[in-house]
């Protein structure tokens, strides 16, 4: 006799319980096995055989997780953007509920649950490969494999990155609804089968090796925090050269730890000046002198005035005597922060779209900046991204591919206050270094910064909005991951196959009867 199907009120409650456990897998609170608990809640909200009601179902969950997890685009830019890009973010979520409920139609899929589980990962992997590219260039933020940086399967970036990661904790989250629906079904096997299918996926990165140790060599850096005047949109105050007057201070309090001309390079942040140092000339003076005083080049955040209008947010590598000597300028701005698409269209609904003056500019170089090394006697490849571009898969990776040795997240986090996006963006800057076997840095404005050993493991860190200096040496490696490797292709391999499976259910369905259907996937 067929089953009935879930209650719909029933369904709503489990979407909400889901994407809450969900958002609590992530930093702050960072309690990720709730990833799997958040991700099995919507497996079971999922049950009814219903491709309009599973996608409200699904934007319920979504705006569950997304709402609570980005609170600090209300601290940044108020809370009509952070609305509106929670309920964009969670519209992907309703896709895939959607894409899952025709998937699952299939004939092959609806008789095996085994395969459910995998086609529930698939699809879960090419629904957030979709919101990485699109719209406006895509907004990574909530992947789940951001989640999974204190698990033992964020040891798996190594191997195929956030795709594989991503699957993991889908396909992990699938199996726990399988075991509860066994238990409700009264079958103990089945029950003790789906959870021990659950702990052997979360255990397979306890056997992946993560080298650490340098392969040509070591880099001494210094990183400076150099604090800004306030916090939120006016985070940096209507004081001029404060926040490059506090990293030139910075980097000589460096001193107190070092002598002069023992480091190879001294990091500041993204906007570390607020100044351009390529056209003003008392600012480029106050960089000099500190580099000079430390004895060491620079890789310093600034932004750049094009006379043919925009801006650029650019890293440039500064040399005492020289001035810059190469640079790298940042390739995907942030849609609605650093550039307004749409602008007439979205001053309907907000004026703040206005004090974004001058719209960023993409660069179009990867993240790779040559320094040269007197000590080491040869070209050191540092791997740069600014701020949210440790979000973006391609981005890092080209780094990397490019030369990079180690890596460096130059970021602002200013804006965002004592939110958690710091902490989440370090995160992403931790499993970058498992993903690509690299020593990394992420150096803020006003913290979290953090130096990071390529294994994930945070060997120093900073409060936020204080002065600080870390002072650290970095193994240098050249050696590509597997999933360095791989590049693109399991995320192209991924998205061929969430798309073949609802083409497939889709155009198997009319041949089952949708009692059938319930029958079997309850």
């Amino acid at each position: 006799m067929p089953r009935p199907e879930p209650n719909r009120l029933i369904t709503l409650v489990l979407a909400v319980t889901g994407g809450v456990a969900t958002r609590f897998a992530f930093p702050d609170a960072g309690w990720w096995p709730l990833a799997y608990v958040g991700t099995a809640l919507l497996f079971l909200a999922l049950r009814r055989d219903r491709a309009r009601w599973n996608a409200l179902v699904g934007l319920v969950w979504g705006v569950a997780f997304f709402a609570p997890l980005i609170t600090w685009a209300d601290s940044a830019v108020g809370w009509i953007p952070w609305l509106a890009l929670s309920v964009v973010e969670a519209g992907f979520v309703a896709l895939f509920a959607a894409a899952w409920t025709w998937a699952r139609r299939g004939e092959a899929v609806w008789r095996s649950a085994a395969l459910q589980v995998v086609v529930f990962a698939v699809l879960w992997v090419g629904t957030e490969e979709l919101r990485q590219v699109w719209p406006f260039g895509g907004f990574p933020w909530g992947r789940l494999a951001f989640s999974q940086a204190d698990a033992p399967m964020a040891a798996l970036m190594s191997i195929a990155g956030t795709p594989l990661v991503s699957a993991a904790v889908a396909g992990v989250g699938a199996m726990l609804a399988r075991s509860v629906l066994a238990v409700r079904r009264g079958t103990i096997v089945g029950t003790f089968g789906w959870l021990a299918g659950g702990v052997a996926l979360l255990a397979v990165g306890l056997v992946v090796p993560l080298p650490t140790q340098a392969q040509d060599g070591e880099l001494k850096v210094g990183a400076v925090q150099g604090n800004v005047p306030g916090q939120g949109v006016d985070a940096f105050g209507n004081v001029p050269r404060q926040v490059l007057d506090n990293h030139a201070q910075g980097t000589k309090d460096l001193l107190k730890q070092v002598a002069p001309g023992a480091l190879d390079l001294v990091l500041w942040p993204e906007n570390g000046t607020d100044i351009d140092p390529q056209v003003d000339q008392q600012a480029a003076a106050t960089i000099d002198d500190a580099a000079r005083a430390v004895g060491a080049p620079m890789l310093v955040g600034t932004v750049q005035y094009p006379d043919s209008g925009g801006r650029y947010n650019t890293s440039v590598l500064w040399e005492s005597g020289k001035g810059v000597v190469a640079s790298y300028t940042k390739q995907r701005p942030a849609a609605f922060g650093e550039y307004i698409p749409m602008r007439g269209f979205v001053r309907l609904f907000s004026s703040d779209v206005d004090k974004v003056t001058r719209d960023m500019l993409p660069g179009h170089k990867p993240g790779y900046v040559p320094l040269a090394s007197p000590r080491l006697g040869r070209t050191v490849g540092i791997g740069d991204v600014i701020c949210f571009e440790v979000a973006y898969d391609d981005l890092v990776r080209t780094a990397v591919t490019s030369g990079g040795e180690v890596l460096v997240v130059q970021t602002n986090n200013a804006s965002f206050g004592y939110t958690a996006e710091s902490t989440q963006q370090l995160a992403m800057s931790r499993l970058r270094a498992i993903e690509h076997g690299r020593a990394t840095v992420q150096i803020s404005t006003v913290g979290v910064s953090a130096v990071i050993a390529p294994n994930g493991a945070v060997l120093q860190h900073t409060a936020l909005f204080t002065p600080a200096q870390m002072v650290a040496t970095l193994p240098l490696r050249e050696s590509w991951t597997l999933s360095d490797r791989l590049g693109r292709w399991p995320a192209w391999i991924i998205d061929a196959l969430a798309v073949s499976v609802v083409v497939t259910g889709a155009a198997g369905a009319a041949r089952v009867r949708r009692s059938d259907r319930n029958e079997i996937a309850a």
